[in-house]
């Protein structure tokens, strides 16, 4: 058995005395053969010394006053030194994180941005200076409050739904002029950071595009409708040389009317924040849209069409013909012939419904997938002007889509084909009339 504290310094000093008190008292009761009671003595006292000296470092443990550890006794000493230093690495290493601590605080309470911490049942817990100012908060006051009688009506049904996307603008409850977005991100296990943006700037200038857009394109409007129809009055049999260049006169002409009233489309579309709600008849709007593809294919391509669900929509009609048409003849007009394009109407087993079309045409490539939906965006510029694209439709399907509180996805492979969904809620879905009726 190996004895590793007897090599320890403050272990052979307490022991060294120790032996040396006993060899003291037994020598002092030699000449009187007292050795017993002097060494119970000597043992009695040096209990009560050590006694002493353990109440000595309780006392010092539980003062408040910041001394030196005890000396001169022995492994006591000992303890009191390792027991300072590491409440001294303790209180070093408290100080840094109070230090951090106090500059993550400054730092969250100079940004521009409101920042509030919350618990999981939404009580504030800290907010900075911009939180205070853009929901009326104010310490101590709101000081465990609960967040949502601070917020707005939108902002209150959004964070208690899903939340892994932002809001991105609402109307503030203290003033209709500013505009706030919302986004919320949990940590930790109890806590969420709720972050508050001004967007009023850039709701203004969101605005002030969607005016010039507007503004142009009606201005456009007029002088195009006058040229195409002067292109349309000059015949070219007096001058067969100029055919071609009348030819693609026109063919510019009509391009860039329908550019026109497609940004037209997207400026309306902009200025609505939800469809009405109107009943949207599915089968008489699929029996539409086919045979539309089948005229514009003219029996190039192999036109499907699968009606899974009888369920009706609920919104614009003239609205959901014009996304569900776009998709269909992007479909016609980039699938080779041959090809082979399905229309579909299905329900999904999450209680949501499913209007997708599905071609074999040439596919996108993934690297253009995130970015196909935005204004004047193109894979190919030569082939979508061949086609006579205008480079809008996807923004104006997604944007109708959106308004029907729906989501645009895209599959595509290279080689392969596309499929274009559009995936409505259930609370768009309803029953038909033959159904109802019926009840």
């Amino acid at each position: 058995m190996r004895f590793d504290f007897l090599q320890s310094h403050a272990w052979q000093v307490s022991l060294g005395r120790f032996v040396i008190l006993l060899v003291t008292a037994f020598l002092i009761g030699l000449p009187w053969h007292a050795q017993l009671y002097t060494l119970l003595a000597a043992t009695f006292g040096y209990s009560i010394w050590s006694l002493v000296t353990l109440y000595q470092v309780q006392s010092w443990l539980r003062s408040r006053k910041r001394r030196g550890p005890l000396e001169d006794r022995g492994v006591w000493s000992d303890i009191s030194t390792y027991v300072h230093s590491r409440l001294s690495g303790e209180r070093s290493r408290k100080r840094r994180l109070v230090g951090l601590l106090r500059a993550f605080r400054e730092g969250a309470a100079a940004l521009p941005d409101g920042v509030l911490v919350l618990t999981r049942g939404r009580s504030v817990l800290w907010f900075n200076e911009a939180a205070g100012q853009l929901l009326g908060l104010s310490m101590p006051r709101d000081r465990r409050a609960h967040v949502d009688a601070h917020l707005p009506a939108e902002a209150r049904e959004w964070i208690a739904g899903d939340t892994t996307e932002p809001l991105r603008e609402v109307v503030s409850a203290l003033n209709d002029s500013t505009r706030l977005s919302f986004r919320l991100i949990p940590y930790a296990r109890e806590y969420m950071l709720l972050v508050v943006r001004d967007v009023t700037p850039l709701a203004r200038l969101e605005q002030v595009r969607r005016d010039f857009v507007a503004n142009v394109s009606h201005e456009l409007r007029t002088p195009l409708t006058v040229l195409h129809g002067y292109l349309e009055m000059l015949d070219a049999e007096s001058a067969p040389q100029l055919e071609p260049i009348l030819d693609d006169l026109r063919s510019q002409s009509r391009r860039m009317t329908q550019i026109v009233e497609d940004l037209l489309t997207l400026s309306r579309l902009d200025a609505r924040q939800q469809s009405p709600y109107d009943r949207v008849p599915m089968r008489a709007l699929l029996t539409t849209l086919k045979r539309e593809a089948d005229a514009l294919s003219q029996g190039r391509h192999h036109i499907v069409l699968h009606r899974e669900s009888e369920m009706d929509l609920s919104g614009s009609a003239d609205y959901l013909h014009s996304a569900f048409s776009n998709l269909v003849s992007n479909a016609v007009r980039y699938t080779p012939a041959g090809g082979k394009i399905e229309i579909s109407w299905r329900n999904s087993d999450n209680g949501e419904a499913r209007f997708a079309v599905h071609d074999t045409g040439v596919g996108i490539p993934a690297e253009h997938l995130p970015r196909i939906s935005e204004r004047f965006y193109r894979v190919s510029t030569s082939r979508s002007r061949e086609t006579g694209g205008t480079g809008l439709g996807l923004s104006i399907v997604k944007h109708v889509l959106q308004i029907h509180g729906a989501r645009l996805e895209i599959e595509s492979e290279v080689g392969v084909g596309s499929t274009f969904s559009g995936v409505f809620g259930a609370d768009r879905l309803l029953a038909p009339q033959s159904m109802m009726e019926a009840c």
